[in-house]
Formats: structure tokens, C-alpha cells, sequence
């Protein structure tokens, strides 16, 4: 048999960052390894660091993404382009390496490939994108106490988008001809340079969109952190159960994480079709009997996935609010750690499992056993994610007295915002949904139909209630700029929060189940975006 030609040698391009939050300070790094030819992004690393410094951090992410070359092709060469003068002169051997952290690190990677197979250049930051955003994706993750999600990245996506809407002439220094680049909107790179009765009813039918992608790799054997990246195209999430796919960067509604209604019941609770039973508020069926519940539907038709839809209400100020913060696009890299709010709805009350209208006018009631419960266990997982800065509660004694528990869990206080106060469902107050249909046939229907309409007797319409919110949000974004703070609320003001920010209509409100004492938490950066991270997480109390 003839000789066959030797196989020839793959050729990879890895681009990799890493970054802190402070030096050292809160870290993370990203890496992606590319098609020198396509530009094409084949797979992708990233993983949070806890405390060390930004270099570090940047080494550990030349680590990875070498790694990941290697596990695709052990003959391959590699050419690395970073934005960080120091690993670069380094490696290239020009620079003398004298720190005892990044010794190591600078061995360990030089022994992934041979002598001579890797070659280093350095890029503007601006060139390097899409690593950074997988860099601050993975530090955004461990500031929620979470580890990077592969499945969850929209960092390829933003790359691409950001390099649709960039000009035509490429930032100097940039060789890609088809992986995009990203702006990264959370954080900095520091060192481098009401109560419905049904706990809200109707759960929105997921409606998942295909990650397309060319030519994926096989990830099995590249271990955490680290997946095959497909190519671009829309991201795989659901609908978040808030009438708009919630995909893109921050600032374009990034989707809730395993939500209940949100295209895949990831925690378990309710919510791939058909609504949950009871009564409404912020969450009955939109039409059905009382107690049936009715199937909800899917994302509106309208509006590009992840941007939603802007608020549909006669309230001015409410549609102004949703539009500016769910504008889409991709922020300057720079702009600092988002205001996060942790959305905690309070504990059981008597009321809860009765399904009856409760909220701001109306008895009152305190937490019940089972509420308090659920507080304690609350406060014990945030306790162990270690994140929260501050507890801010509505004046309502369920949320008072869930905040105080979770408060005195993480040695914090509470302060009380009037602006987290549940919708006043008026002569509505201690109902259930039947007995509201029984009593006022004509005014529930115009409710439903219509968020400005009152409940009976001269409660508060929904529109009011989002026009509220939007204030409240506004000063607690700028009172807690940067940091992340705990907010516990009610239904209506939670779906509200999560409602504007990513500008869906009124009427997902009814499609959005949210469960007592559950965890929600929507990020606001300093361009005015919001990006939704979680919603209806319960996993606390299984």
C-alpha cells in the first residue's frame, strides 16, 4: 500500500483575557479558540477565580484557552492574541517573569504545546472582545455564587452583533474575518490597565429559539467551564413567562436561568403550558373559570427576540420607563458593576394557599409557619452565596418580617422603601378570584382587559402600579449603584420589575407564575440596560 501525505497540522487562533474586580479583587477569565480562516468561534472557556489578582487571572486564561486548543488538536499550531502587554512579552520570552503566582502558570502553559508551535501577539482591548465578555460573564456568575454556564453565554452573540453594527474598517489589529466581537457590558476589568391567589397564575408556554450553528466540535472531554461554541445565531432560551424571548446581552433582557415558564422548568416548578389555578392580581388565567385556570400564551409575535416589546399602557411615564430600560445594544466595556436587585417574594401568609387578593389594602397579614419557614430558608442560601450587600423591604409586615429574618441571617438591617408596597386591589381585598367574578362580573373584566383599569371600589390599576415601580427602580438604582441589594416584595411589583426590564407588554403579567418566597434578580448598568438573570428560582425550598 502507497504511503499516504502526512495529515497536515491545524492551525487555531486563541484569544484570551482575564480580569478583576478590584487588584486582586473578585476574578474571572475567558478564553475562545478560533478558525484562523473563517473566524469562526469553535469552542469557548470560562470560569470565576474568587480573589486574585488581574494577572493572574489573564494567565489563566492563556492556560485554558491553550488547553482547549490542544484537547481539539494536540499537532496543531496556535497563534494567541491578548490584550495584556505583560503575559504577552512574557511568554514571547522578551520579558522576564519574577512574580511567584505567575511562575507557575507561565510553566504550565509553555509545557501545553512544543517549543516553537505557539507563537503571541498583543491586540488592543477593544480587539479582544469576545473573551472579555467571557470573562466577565464568569465574574458575574460567581457574584450570583454560581459557576459560568456554557449553555448560558451570549458572549459569540454579542461578538456578532457588535461587529454588525461596528463600522466597516476593524478596530487595528483585529485578523478575525467571521468571529465577531462583543462589548462587555457588566464590569470592569479591573488591574489591566398583591398577592394573587395563584402565586401568579397563567405560566407562559415556552417557546425556545435553535442556537444555530456551523460545524460543532465535540466538548466531552474539555471539562467544566468549557463548551464547543456554535456559531452565531439566536440564543437557546425560553420566554422567561414574560412575553418576550429573553435573549442578547445585558442591557437586551438576558434570559432567566431554569425559571418556571420560561421555555424549560429547570427547578422544577410550574410552567410549560397550561396556568396555574386560582386567582389573579399580578397572575390569573386572562379568561377561564374561576379555579381552571387558562392556557397561556407564548412570547408576542411581535419584537425581535431579547428586545421585547415596549409597554402598551395610556401611562406615559410606564412606557417611557420599559423603553429606556430595555434599550438594546452593547455598552462602552467600562461602565462599572451593575445595580443588582435580588427580587425575594415574601413567605406564606394564611391568605396564600386560600388563593385570595392580598395586597396593600386589605388586612394586612403576617407571615404563617410555612411563610416563616421559607424565610429561614431563604436566608440560609443567600447566606451561603455570600453576595448580598443590603435588604431593602416593602412596609407590608409579610415582607418586614421575611426581610428580617433573611436580614439578621446575613447581619444586615433592613430599610423600608414605600415603593415595594403590593398593588391596593381595593374592595377586592380577601377575595378569591371566584368570589370577585360572583360579586364584579363587569369590573374584573375591564381589569383583565385593560391594565388601566381599577379594581373595584378604587384600587390601584397595574398601569399605576408599573409607574410606581419605575420610580422606585430608578431611585434604588442609583442609591445602590454597583452594588447588589435584596429587595423584598410582593407579585405584582417583582413581575413589574422583570416586565420593564425587558420591555414586555402589560399582559405578561398574567403569564408570569412567581411562587412565595422565591428569588428572582434583574441587573441595571450605567447605559440604562437591564439584563433579567433570574426569575422564580425555588430551589431553596426543596
Amino acid at each position: 500500500m502507497a504511503d499516504q501525505a502526512p495529515r497536515p497540522a491545524r492551525e487555531f487562533v486563541v484569544e484570551a483575557d482575564g480580569g478583576s474586580r478590584g487588584n486582586p479583587g473578585p476574578a474571572g477569565y475567558g478564553a475562545v479558540v478560533l478558525d484562523p480562516v473563517t473566524g469562526e468561534a469553535l469552542v469557548e472557556a470560562a470560569e470565576y477565580l474568587g480573589v486574585v489578582t488581574n494577572n493572574v487571572a489573564e494567565y489563566r486564561g492563556l492556560l485554558a484557552g491553550l488547553r482547549a486548543a490542544a484537547e481539539l488538536d494536540p499537532d496543531a499550531t496556535v497563534h494567541v492574541r491578548m490584550d495584556s502587554k505583560l503575559v504577552v512579552e512574557q511568554m514571547s520570552g522578551r520579558w522576564k517573569i519574577k512574580h511567584p503566582d505567575m511562575k507557575p502558570l507561565a510553566a504550565e502553559a509553555a509545557r501545553v504545546f512544543p517549543p516553537g508551535r505557539v507563537t503571541y501577539e498583543w491586540i488592543p482591548r477593544a480587539s479582544n472582545k469576545h473573551a472579555d465578555r467571557l470573562a466577565n460573564e464568569a465574574m458575574d456568575a460567581g457574584a450570583r455564587g454560581e459557576a459560568w454556564s456554557p449553555s448560558d453565554s451570549t458572549a459569540e452573540l454579542d461578538a456578532a452583533a457588535a461587529d454588525r453594527a461596528a463600522p466597516a474598517g476593524r478596530t487595528a489589529g483585529s485578523r478575525r474575518t467571521g468571529a465577531a466581537s462583543a462589548v462587555a457590558p457588566a464590569g470592569t476589568e479591573g488591574g489591566d490597565g398583591g398577592e394573587p391567589a395563584p402565586d401568579g397564575g397563567g405560566a407562559a408556554a415556552g417557546e425556545p429559539l435553535a442556537r444555530a450553528g456551523r460545524g460543532r466540535v465535540d466538548a466531552a472531554s474539555l471539562g467544566a467551564g468549557t463548551r464547543a461554541a456554535t456559531s452565531t445565531g439566536a440564543s437557546a432560551t425560553g420566554t422567561s413567562g414574560a412575553g418576550a424571548p429573553a435573549t442578547g446581552a445585558s442591557g437586551t433582557g438576558a434570559s432567566a436561568i431554569g425559571t418556571s415558564g420560561a421555555g424549560a422548568p429547570a427547578t422544577g416548578t410550574s410552567g410549560t403550558g397550561a396556568s396555574a389555578t386560582g386567582t389573579s392580581g399580578a397572575g390569573a388565567p386572562a379568561t377561564g373559570a374561576p379555579g381552571t385556570g387558562a392556557s397561556a400564551t407564548g412570547a408576542p409575535a411581535t419584537g425581535a427576540p431579547g428586545l421585547g416589546v415596549a409597554a402598551e399602557t395610556s401611562g406615559e411615564a410606564d412606557v417611557r420607563a420599559a423603553k429606556v430600560v430595555a434599550s438594546p445594544g452593547w455598552g462602552p466595556p467600562d461602565m462599572g458593576a451593575p445595580a443588582t436587585f435580588v427580587l425575594l417574594r415574601h413567605g406564606e401568609t394564611p391568605l396564600t394557599p386560600q388563593k385570595r387578593f392580598s395586597g396593600s389594602g386589605g388586612s394586612d397579614p403576617s407571615l404563617s409557619p410555612v411563610g416563616r419557614e421559607q424565610a429561614e430558608r431563604v436566608a440560609a442560601s443567600l447566606a451561603r452565596r455570600g453576595t448580598i450587600e443590603a435588604v431593602v423591604a416593602s412596609p407590608l409586615a409579610r415582607t418586614r418580617e421575611t426581610a428580617g429574618i433573611v436580614a439578621a441571617r446575613l447581619g444586615l438591617e433592613v430599610a423600608i422603601e414605600e415603593g415595594l408596597r403590593e398593588t391596593d386591589f381595593g374592595a377586592w381585598e380577601g377575595l378569591t378570584f371566584g368570589e370577585v367574578r360572583e360579586r364584579h362580573p363587569a369590573d374584573l373584566d375591564a381589569w383583565l382587559a385593560s391594565p388601566d383599569a381599577e379594581p373595584t371600589g378604587g384600587g390601584e390599576s397595574f398601569a399605576a402600579t408599573g409607574t410606581r415601580i419605575a420610580a422606585t427602580r430608578d431611585r434604588l438604582v442609583a442609591a445602590y449603584a454597583g452594588r447588589t441589594v435584596l429587595l423584598v416584595s410582593h407579585v405584582t411589583p417583582i413581575k413589574t420589575f422583570v416586565r420593564l426590564a425587558l420591555g414586555a407588554p402589560p399582559e405578561s403579567l398574567f403569564r408570569m407564575e412567581l411562587s412565595a418566597a422565591s428569588l428572582s434578580a434583574v441587573a441595571y448598568y450605567a447605559d440604562g440596560g437591564a439584563s433579567v438573570r433570574l426569575f422564580n428560582e425555588t430551589s431553596h425550598l426543596r
